[in-house]
């Protein structure tokens, strides 16, 4: 019964993962949870703006918020760093043409102190 029981955790704990979603925001852009909030990612050339709202897709307002986006290019790491452009909008320029589609993560600080990470597969 100990096998069993360990057997469904270890399922559970292998698909939380695979139950996140990648949905498209209103931007355009991959839009994924980060905890409470919504990320969505856009990419034109070495330009990505990083856009951040609540749970109902509301904007949040953002000044004074900063980040990072670290992003799979060519097999390798970048970072790019973001920073409070308008609105509910971080951006950063890579110093390396990006895919349309990166995969990887995005971190914010919000001037609250509250911290949000979302993950692009």
């Amino acid at each position: 019964m100990k096998s069993v029981a360990l057997c469904c955790a270890l399922l559970l704990a292998f698909a939380a993962p695979v139950l996140a979603h990648e949905t498209k925001g209103p931007n355009g852009g991959a839009m994924v949870d980060a905890g409470a909030f919504h990320v969505e990612l856009t990419v034109k050339d070495q330009v990505i703006d990083v856009f951040v709202t609540d749970a109902s897709e509301k904007p949040v307002t953002i000044g004074g918020a900063k980040g990072t986006a670290i992003l799979i290019v060519g097999g390798k790491p970048m970072r790019i760093t973001l920073v409070a452009a308008s609105g509910n909008r971080l951006s950063g320029t890579a110093t390396a043409p990006l895919p349309t589609a990166p995969k990887g993560a995005v971190q914010i600080q919000l001037p609250n102190g509250t911290s949000l990470q979302g993950k692009f597969h």
